[in-house]
């Protein structure tokens, strides 16, 4: 298996991720042991934020990584244990909110493929970008 950086890069459809996670310097950290779970949008969920977002946060490397970061739960925490937990803090330090009534919510988004295995953690796709209050 790969690490959670490879296994993104070999779906495809995580360029903007990928490439977010390059500028914001995190490469190394989510290639570290971990484990991690991540909440990865998908390109789709970065081409719904506002025109020239994506381009203003790749020039505001800080509020990159804090919005990276606040996708990212330290340990691995699988989909059936997702949906026993109301909330999870996140490695940016805020919680994220997760509602399992209907499918599985985080805050605002939805996970639409849980369970995608890496050697150090586990990703779980979701359909829009999480954004810190």
């Amino acid at each position: 298996m790969a690490d959670i950086v490879d296994t993104a890069v070999s779906a495809g459809s995580f360029t903007t991720l990928v490439a977010a996670v390059k500028a914001a310097g995190l490469v190394d950290t989510l290639k570290g042991a971990g484990p991690f779970t991540v909440f990865a949008p998908t390109d789709e969920a970065f081409a719904k934020l506002p025109e020239g977002t994506v381009e203003s946060l790749l020039k505001d490397i800080p509020k990159l990584k804090k919005i990276l970061t606040y996708h990212v739960v330290s340990g691995k925490v699988m989909a059936a244990d997702v949906v026993k937990l109301k909330s999870a803090k996140t490695v940016e330090g805020s919680e994220v909110k997760i509602d399992a009534s209907n499918g599985v919510k985080i805050n605002d988004s939805t996970v639409t493929t849980p369970d995608v295995a890496a050697d150090n953690g586990v990703i779980h796709i979701i359909d829009s970008v999480l954004l810190p209050a």
